[in-house]
């Protein structure tokens, strides 16, 4: 069972009810002493107010979602919106930027284009990574989302980049993303020493909607404490981000949200 002080409240949680500044005073309410904002709320925000909030709060943070989308729109200004990614996640003093690849480009069917389109874009930017002081973390998603989201589908392919890169680009694992992976005990042992975050929440069965239907930990069928033990045993030590994103959950009250996630990583992570 995980350690309550290690628990760290990803903002899409309660996307829909609270502001940047609403999650920070909830999280400070409920003891919550770690954050992962999106970055729409951070702009919302502003950066500066965020990080002077954060302080105030007694708040660390311990990732930024999101960069990435390599593969969406004009190439050289998706580079400057990652640069401008890590450049807030510096100011927040962030652990990492999480980086979600991108999906197909519109009519295309190349997937081993996209997918080279994704490493030279993460080689451009792994200096300015470097330079900065952030960590990239390059999250695997589930293959559902291949097409649209995410060209890099397991813990081993997103690991192959990572250490054709270098030691600025690390591995985020989601389980809602991860926990059906047939080779899950090995690939994340082979990531031992390059795992910058951990997400939780919980698959649901029916699952209505393959991106807004996540379940709170618990209520689904992953067994959550099994791959946190196996996330444990490759070395991580780090928060373990409640990352729930529901329509259901999302007309809750976010402070009796706040409770059930809080009550929940005792229970069922």
């Amino acid at each position: 069972m995980p350690d309550l002080a290690r628990l760290s409240l990803n903002t899409v949680t309660v996307r829909d009810q609270w502001t940047l500044a609403q999650c920070i005073e909830g999280c400070a309410r409920h003891g919550i002493r770690w954050i992962e904002p999106w970055r729409d709320k951070i702009a919302e925000y502003g950066l500066a107010n965020a990080a002077q909030h954060l302080r105030d709060a007694g708040l660390s943070v311990s990732a930024v979602c999101r960069g990435g989308l390599f593969t969406t729109g004009d190439y050289q200004a998706v580079l400057e919106d990652n640069r401008r990614a890590i450049d807030e996640a510096a100011a927040l003093g962030a652990k990492s930027l999480v980086i979600v690849a991108g999906g197909l480009p519109a009519g295309s069917r190349d997937l081993p284009a996209a997918r080279r389109v994704v490493a030279g874009a993460l080689a451009e930017l792994t200096p300015y990574a470097r330079a900065a002081g952030v960590t990239l973390a390059l999250e695997p998603l589930h293959p559902m989302t291949c097409a649209d989201r995410c060209v890099i589908s397991t813990i081993a392919q997103a690991l192959a980049f990572a250490q054709s890169l270098g030691t600025e680009v690390w591995l985020a694992l989601d389980v809602y993303h991860i926990w059906w992976d047939p080779a899950l005990e090995s690939s994340i042992a082979a990531a031992a020493g390059r795992i910058a975050a951990f997400h939780v929440c919980d698959w649901l069965v029916p699952t209505r909607d393959t991106v807004f239907d996540r379940g709170m930990m618990g209520d689904g069928v992953i067994d959550i404490p099994r791959i946190r033990d196996l996330v444990e045993s490759a070395g991580y030590t780090g928060t373990i981000g409640v990352e729930i994103l529901s329509h259901d959950w999302w007309k809750r009250d976010p402070d009796e949200v706040l409770r059930i996630a809080t009550e929940r990583f005792s229970t069922a992570v």
